[in-house]
C-alpha cells in the first residue's frame, strides 16, 4: 500500500501508544486499533452520511443530562487524540473544538496550548450553556483559590463567554484563514453533509493549519443491528444510525482539498451486566435521528425477541458486548498551487545558490 504521512510525522509515529482502559463502574472495556494510511483518492466526490435531520439532532441534545452516560467513552477517545496531536509540531495562535458539547475539552486543549485563544462551537445552545457553566464553575474555582495568595478582581470571570459559538459545522460564522487547528470529538457522524462539513473547515483553517477529528464508523453498534435483523418486526438500518467508513472520509477530505489525510480506527468494545444497562448507555448517546425511522411504537412480543437476541449475544464471562468503531482523521490544509482566477502559484526559493 501506498503510504502517506503527515508533515513532520515519521511512519514510526504510527506505532501508537497501546490502550489503558481505566476502571469504569459497571462496564468493561476491551480495544483492537487498526491503522490505515490512505492513499490520494481517485475522485472528489464522497458518499453522504445517513440521511439525518438536523433539526432533530438539536431535540436530542437539548438535554445534556441525557448524555452524561456517554462520557466516560469520550473521554478516553479524546487521551487517544491527544497522544496524536502530541506527535505534531504545531504552535496555533486559534484552536476550534467543533462539537464542543458541554466543553470538557477545552481545559485539555488549553492546557496543551496555553498561549492559544480556544473557541468553541457547537449547534445545540443547552451544550454551549453547559459549557459556559463548567467554565464559570473553573475560574470561580481558580479564583478562590488563588484569592489565598493573590487579591482577584471582581472582574475575573468576566470573559466565561468569550469563544462560545453556536453554529453548524457546514456554516461557520468564522472568516478565510481563521483558525490554526480544528479538533472535533466524536461529533462529525451527527451531520448529515460531512463533505460539506470537512470544505467549510479546509475554509476557515490557516495554509499548513490542522484538522484532527474522530467520529464513529460503520461497526458501531453492530450487536443492535445483529439482533434487530433477527427481529422480522425491526428494520436494522432505519433504528439504528448509519456510519460513513473510513476509507470515505478520505476520499472527501482529499476531495475537500485538504492533503494527506491519514486515517486510523480503533475498535472500542464495552461490555455490560445486563440488556437494559446496555440500552441506556446506547440512548445517552444521543438516539436516532434518521428521516427514515420507524415513527410507530412496537409490541410486547417484538420487543422480547429483541431483547432475547441481545441475550443470546453473552460472552463466556456472562456479558453482552456492545462494538465502537473510532475513527481517527488528520490533515492539513495544503499551500495553494493555484489563485481564485485558476492561474498556478510558481514559488522561487531565492534563498538557494
Amino acid at each position: 500500500m501506498h503510504c502517506t504521512v503527515l508533515p513532520g510525522i515519521t511512519p514510526r509515529h504510527l506505532a501508537l501508544p497501546r490502550f489503558t482502559p481505566s476502571t469504569i463502574p459497571r462496564r468493561a472495556l476491551q480495544l483492537q486499533r487498526t491503522i490505515t494510511v490512505l492513499p490520494p483518492a481517485d475522485t472528489e466526490d464522497g458518499p453522504m452520511s445517513a440521511p439525518i435531520d438536523t433539526r432533530r439532532v438539536r431535540r436530542l441534545f437539548a438535554d445534556p443530562t441525557r448524555v452524561v452516560e456517554s462520557e466516560f467513552l469520550r473521554r478516553e477517545v479524546a487521551s487517544r487524540m491527544h497522544e496524536r496531536l502530541a506527535l505534531v509540531r504545531l504552535a496555533p495562535e486559534r484552536v476550534l473544538d467543533a462539537g464542543c458539547g458541554v466543553g470538557a475539552d477545552l481545559p485539555a486543549l488549553q492546557k496543551h496550548y496555553p498561549d492559544a485563544e480556544i473557541l468553541a462551537l457547537d449547534a445545540v445552545p443547552a451544550m454551549l450553556q453547559a459549557a459556559r457553566d463548567r467554565r464559570h464553575a473553573a475560574l470561580s474555582s481558580m479564583n478562590r483559590l488563588l484569592s489565598q495568595w493573590l487579591p482577584v478582581r471582581k472582574s475575573a470571570a468576566s470573559g466565561i463567554d468569550a469563544g462560545l459559538v453556536c453554529g453548524d459545522f457546514a456554516r461557520t460564522p468564522f472568516g478565510i484563514n481563521a483558525v490554526d487547528l480544528v479538533w472535533s470529538n466524536l461529533a462529525l457522524h451527527w451531520h448529515a453533509q460531512p463533505d460539506r462539513v470537512f470544505a467549510e473547515w479546509r475554509r476557515i483553517l490557516r495554509v499548513d493549519g490542522l484538522l484532527m477529528f474522530s467520529c464513529f464508523g460503520p461497526d458501531t453498534f453492530k450487536e443492535l443491528r445483529g439482533a434487530l435483523a433477527a427481529t422480522d418486526a425491526f428494520s436494522a438500518n432505519s433504528r439504528v444510525l448509519s456510519f460513513v467508513d473510513m476509507h470515505d472520509f478520505g476520499d472527501m477530505l482529499v476531495g475537500a482539498g485538504f492533503s494527506t489525510p491519514v486515517m486510523d480506527m480503533e475498535t472500542i468494545t464495552v461490555t455490560y451486566e445486563s440488556v437494559e444497562r446496555l440500552l441506556a448507555d446506547v440512548r445517552a448517546w444521543g438516539g436516532n435521528p434518521q428521516t427514515n425511522r420507524p415513527r410507530g411504537l412496537i409490541g410486547r412480543a417484538a420487543w422480547q425477541r429483541f431483547n432475547d437476541a441481545l441475550e443470546r449475544q453473552r460472552n463466556a464471562d456472562d456479558r453482552i458486548a456492545l462494538t465502537f468503531e473510532v475513527i481517527y482523521g488528520h490533515a492539513f490544509r495544503p499551500v495553494p498551487r493555484t489563485t481564485a482566477g485558476g492561474e498556478s502559484i510558481v514559488r522561487l526559493d531565492l534563498r538557494r545558490k
